[in-house]
């Protein structure tokens, strides 16, 4: 891959790329959301959302909240205001297909971390769907088998967290994150 990497803010002009990325990405799960409840997300926190590219192409973004440890959005409703918590809720993290295996997940889950210490969030969450429990656990997510999300996010499902890391590496990694 010999094209830049840039990691920036979600601009009006990436939503119709943002939920091309969302529908290709959890329809065959049944959990595809639609564009309004995405955009919803991202306007009540649009310093913790991202958009990445390499070179010229939106290949990939997150989308992450504050919402009380423990609860996750409702996916039937978009988002109308933002929760004051202490825990950064990570909805979405999507790489187009052809670009995953290439590290930019981890990248821009890096960044999010950053982005979290940098805002003062304790820990971050999410919802592990589709069997993705394994990628996140092995970068530091813990299960909370005692939550349980409702049908609406599928079967396999597991709400995890982990704390954002204190420290930083001269890469602007956390010891926690390089071992990941």
């Amino acid at each position: 891959m010999n094209d830049e990497v840039r990691i920036r803010h979600i601009s009006d002009d990436d939503w119709d790329g943002i939920a091309a990325l969302e529908s290709h990405a959890y329809t065959g799960l049944g959990l595809s959301e639609g564009r309004v409840a995405l955009e919803s997300r991202a306007r009540v926190s649009p310093a913790t959302c991202r958009a990445l590219e390499v070179g010229p192409r939106l290949v990939g973004y997150a989308l992450a909240l504050p919402y009380p440890m423990y609860r996750y959005p409702d996916l039937e409703r978009p988002e109308e205001t933002a929760y004051p918590s202490t825990n950064l809720h990570l909805h979405d993290l999507v790489i187009a297909e052809n670009f995953r295996r290439k590290g930019l997940g981890r990248r821009l889950l890096r960044h999010l971390t950053a982005s979290a210490r940098a805002h003062g969030y304790e820990q971050i969450s999410l919802v592990a769907v589709g069997g993705s429990a394994t990628y996140w656990s092995a970068r530091g997510f813990t299960a909370h088998q005692e939550v349980v999300p409702p049908d609406g996010y599928g079967p396999d499902v597991i709400y995890m967290s982990r704390a954002v890391p204190s420290g930083v590496s001269a890469h602007g990694t956390s010891s926690q994150e390089e071992q990941a």
